[in-house]
């Protein structure tokens, strides 16, 4: 078993929202979030008086324990007030991915019980088509609305004195949605405790200094990274957040530079780009300092190119929905460009030989499991689920696959899961292989991901078509695409005779993958 090498700290007692507010008075006008494109920005002090307005605005429309507000937005100052608004009554969030389809949206607002829903114009369409037939009462809308209520109408009421009563160890504060393991969407209970032992967890891994650090938060808020390790994490200890609502390479790279960003957390595609793009070039990105890179493995080798280009570290970490999301990062001046960083500080980590049981030496591979504060309450309406993810003795089986080397630096080699990482986004093979039975010319698939240099991975779908029926990859890719989010789109096709499976009926992709 690995613990930290780095200090323990103490876990926090408070609820979410406080806890990350502590600040708003000593950074009362110090801009805490600034709208990227725009430069629209709202003060500390600002920041909190809107998240009372909303929590006063909620309370008195009678929501509190036991509801849900759904957050069908993209990147926006706006959201963090929606975000704790909602947390300081006591109420739980689902945040939802903006770029998802009506059926995506409806299914999570189901599955959540969610009763209000926050979106913007652009997507009151797929808001409205979501939200029939379920709990969703009413929408919010940020922008002009006729038909919805007006965001503005909580910014013009009183705000909320106080936070309800709030039990941060079991509370659930957030259902983020992840495909775990395996399989469809599920809502993953995270708790006050969670956010904030995992915000106080990660105080030795880097430095943010208050009223200094200008961070980009162009990974989105409903993901667990950009919602924990940039909205939160970057108030809490007193930087300014600077949102993107959607990445372009030059808007980024002007945002960069104009805002002088100091940290940029980042995903692999993103750095890739840093590292190759001619664009780079033209923009002055002297005022960068570190850049974190995570959610999917970043090459060593990758991370020097950037390095030499720019004359900025690159870091890694690792983590997952289920973990709040952190549990491994690299400590500021540390040089191990291909590791995920050590274990952070109150977690334990085990590498564990799958077939046996029993943990493996250093260096070995295997899988890895995580105990610790930032282990999540467990699935929504999903006992099964949790149980095979979390054991009786309270370690959360990752599913990927790593080893530690002798100086206690994890390195993330590969994954037992079967889960595709577009992009950092996660793609249920299973939920695209339904999509694609459900086509009338298809009488079998199988979906695998397939290694890309800018994407990580990419779904390939192999098809078996029905007999006498000409079907073109084009028309499958097509089919897909009108039925999931742009990032879950199948990328591939390849068409075979048959599904190759097990005695059992499951798909053998491991011959995929080596066919």
């Amino acid at each position: 078993m690995y613990t930290s090498p780095l200090p323990s700290v103490e876990i926090p007692t408070e609820p979410v929202t406080p806890f990350v507010l502590r600040r708003a008075d000593s950074l009362a006008d110090h801009p805490a979030i600034v709208d990227g494109p725009t430069g629209r920005s709202y003060t500390y002090s600002q920041l909190a008086d809107g998240t009372k307005r909303v929590a006063g605005w909620l309370a008195g429309r009678g929501f509190g324990h036991g509801d849900v507000l759904g957050i069908l937005l993209p990147n926006l100052p706006e959201y963090f007030m929606l975000f704790h608004g909602a947390a300081t009554v006591g109420g739980t969030v689902t945040t939802i991915n903006p770029t998802y389809g009506p059926a995506e949206v409806e299914f999570q607002l189901e599955d959540s019980a969610a009763s209000l829903l926050a979106t913007l114009p652009m997507f009151v369409e797929t808001a409205m088509q979501a939200a029939a037939g379920t709990a969703v009462s009413d929408i919010i809308v940020l922008g002009e609305t006729d038909e919805h209520i007006p965001f503005a109408d909580l910014m013009a009421g009183d705000p909320l004195v106080g936070h309800a009563d709030i039990d941060v160890a079991n509370d659930v504060v957030v259902l983020p949605y992840s495909s775990g393991t395996t399989g469809y969407p599920k809502g993953v209970m995270l708790t006050h405790r969670n956010l904030t032992a995992n915000m106080a967890q990660i105080e030795h891994i880097q430095r943010i200094e208050p009223g200094v650090e200008r961070v980009i938060a162009v990974l989105p808020f409903f993901h667990i990274y950009g919602m924990q390790v940039l909205m939160n994490n970057v108030i809490y200890r007193g930087g300014t957040v600077v949102t993107m609502p959607r990445f372009d390479l030059g808007e980024f790279l002007r945002i960069l530079q104009d805002h002088a960003i100091t940290i940029a957390y980042l995903v692999p595609p993103v750095v890739l780009a840093l590292a190759k793009h001619p664009m780079v070039a033209d923009y002055d990105l002297s005022s960068l300092r570190l850049i974190f890179s995570g959610a999917a493995p970043l090459s060593g080798e990758l991370a020097g190119e950037v390095t030499q280009r720019l004359g900025v570290p690159v870091v890694q970490g690792y983590g997952m929905t289920e973990l709040s999301p952190v549990t491994h990062s690299t400590p500021e001046g540390s040089s191990s460009p291909s590791s995920v960083g050590v274990t952070i500080s109150n977690t334990e980590t085990r590498i564990v030989d799958p077939a046996t049981g029993d943990d493996v030496d250093a260096g070995t591979d295997g899988e890895v499991w995580i105990r610790g504060p930032q282990v999540m309450k467990g699935y929504l309406n999903n006992p099964g689920a949790t149980a095979a993810t979390i054991d009786t003795d309270g370690w959360l089986h990752t599913g990927d696959i790593g080893h530690f080397d002798t100086e206690g630096f994890l390195y993330i080699v590969d994954r037992l899961k079967e889960l595709i990482k577009y992009k950092g986004f996660q793609v249920p093979p299973a939920e695209l292989e339904g999509i694609l039975l459900s086509h009338p010319a298809i009488t079998d698939a199988a979906v695998i991901g397939v290694p890309d240099d800018e994407a990580g991975e990419i779904p390939k779908a192999f098809v078996v078509s029905a007999a006498g029926v000409e079907l073109t990859a084009e028309e499958v890719m097509e089919y897909v695409a009108c039925h999931v989010a742009s990032y879950k789109k199948v990328r591939q096709v390849e068409f075979i005779d048959a599904i190759p499976k097990s005695a059992s009926g499951k798909i053998l992709r491991k011959e995929l993958r080596s066919g």
